[in-house]
């Protein structure tokens, strides 16, 4: 019975990266060495232990056969006389397929130290190809390694993998779980440049996919083609290290702009309203969270008033508000404005750049929604007892007041909120 430290640890240690987690595999046993010995057995699928000191992972050495299209179609096979090289070859890029002794010493029967060294993913047999979820993994690992670069033969691979449908067999939750941790990487940009590459994004999210190519205004977006713009605005949430809503948010906010007509281009008038759907059917199709889907719908909705916020009454200022619940849930309201200034910052090209330009949007609607909240309504109720059908609206005329002089917008004329006011009945 020998045991090995496999995978991610040791291809992080060997890259000079801190080691968080650690998988043990086990050649020469049986489950019933491992229990003799204290092991916890967990594995649904096949012989997996924690150990009962350390509660890392402790795997027994398998092979698996292909039965069935998808990442489930799998039947597995231990016994102590798998080799640790069997192990190995089953495994999706040569840097994952290294192990390292008791002793410290390394078996490398792939040469993952070379691509390594190289910076290259390159799968280490055709076995890749009988589990999709590979290339969502490989496309996270690009976001996490941004200076590596898929091996010519594994992209050609991968597409031959697309075309076979074998992507098409994925459950949604297992895309939402790679492509959000995709996100949550350093460049997730290269996430989704690797699925474009092998033609799996557009069998995943086609909404996206159809981004690139298509064409914007210049004067507004220096880097022209919105697949790219919106690649710079995920990369600038991830630089700023915002959660994974804002994130999401910023990647799906101009999905309307790839159904918008081509005689229109590069303008895309009324490209928000038509991509609060298209954001809908994703967050459906992959079964998104809700704190996520949420996010994401209203800032496909909003960031076209949100960047215009400074030219906007005050009146419609609380509408926004109120729109997006801002005054019951002020914290997604602030997480919207955030993914907004990803979008207005995130445009940079060979004529200009806007990633250093100011956004003073943001404060200018965390301004107006804090006076907005300030307004006491259950006062304002108790002075109407009698007239509590007036209720909302004196509710409303003294938001739109608190936020005009939280924005000291003092000479805008609001004719409803001030004939109310003349007449003396604004409490």
């Amino acid at each position: 019975m020998k045991t090995y430290i496999v995978g991610g640890a040791v291809r992080d240690e060997l890259l000079g990266l801190p080691v968080k987690d650690r998988d043990h595999v086990v050649v020469g046993a049986t489950p019933e060495d491992m229990l003799r010995q204290g092991f916890r057995p967990v594995g649904k699928d096949f012989p997996v232990f924690l150990h009962p000191d350390t509660q890392e992972e402790y795997a027994l050495a398998r092979t698996e056969r292909k039965t069935a299209p998808g990442y489930k179609g799998f039947v597995f096979h231990t016994s102590p006389d798998v080799t640790l090289e069997q192990d190995l070859v089953r495994r999706d890029l040569t840097i994952n397929a290294i192990a390292r002794a008791e002793d410290g010493s390394l078996s490398d029967p792939f040469d993952g130290q070379r691509d390594i060294r190289a910076k290259v993913f390159r799968h280490v047999s055709e076995a890749f190809a009988e589990d999709p979820v590979r290339i969502l993994r490989l496309a996270r690992f690009a976001a996490r390694f941004v200076d590596f670069t898929v091996a010519p033969e594994t992209n050609a691979l991968m597409r031959a993998m697309v075309a076979a449908g074998e992507v098409d067999a994925l459950v949604p939750e297992r895309v939402w779980q790679e492509l959000s941790r995709g996100l949550m990487e350093a460049r997730p940009s290269r996430m989704l440049q690797v699925l474009r590459g092998c033609g799996a994004l557009a069998r995943i999210v086609p909404e996206l996919d159809r981004l690139w190519g298509v064409p914007q205004p210049e004067r507004w977006h220096p880097e022209v083609d919105t697949g790219i713009h919106m690649e710079q605005v995920i990369d600038y949430a991830a630089a700023q290290g915002h959660d994974l809503p804002v994130r999401f948010a910023a990647l799906l906010h101009d999905l309307g702009k790839g159904v918008t007509p081509a005689d229109q281009w590069p303008a895309h008038h009324g490209h928000e309203g038509l991509g609060v759907q298209l954001v809908k059917d994703v967050c459906a199709r992959l079964k998104v969270p809700t704190e996520c889907r949420d996010l994401a719908i209203m800032t496909a909705r909003e960031h076209g008033n949100v960047a215009r916020a400074r030219e906007l009454r005050c009146r419609t200022i609380v509408t926004l508000l109120e729109r997006c619940d801002g005054l019951r849930k002020p914290a997604r309201f602030s997480q919207m404005l955030l993914a907004c200034e990803c979008d207005a910052r995130g445009r940079v090209g060979a004529t200009a750049s806007f990633a250093e330009q100011p956004f003073p949007q943001r404060g200018y609607l965390e301004t107006a929604l804090a006076a907005a909240r300030a307004v006491d309504a259950g006062a304002i109720a108790q002075g109407l007892s009698e007239r509590p059908d007036r209720i909302p609206e004196m509710v409303r005329n003294a938001r739109v007041r608190a936020v005009r002089e939280a924005l000291r917008l003092g000479d805008e004329v609001d004719d409803e909120a001030e004939a109310v006011a003349a007449a003396g009945t604004a409490p």
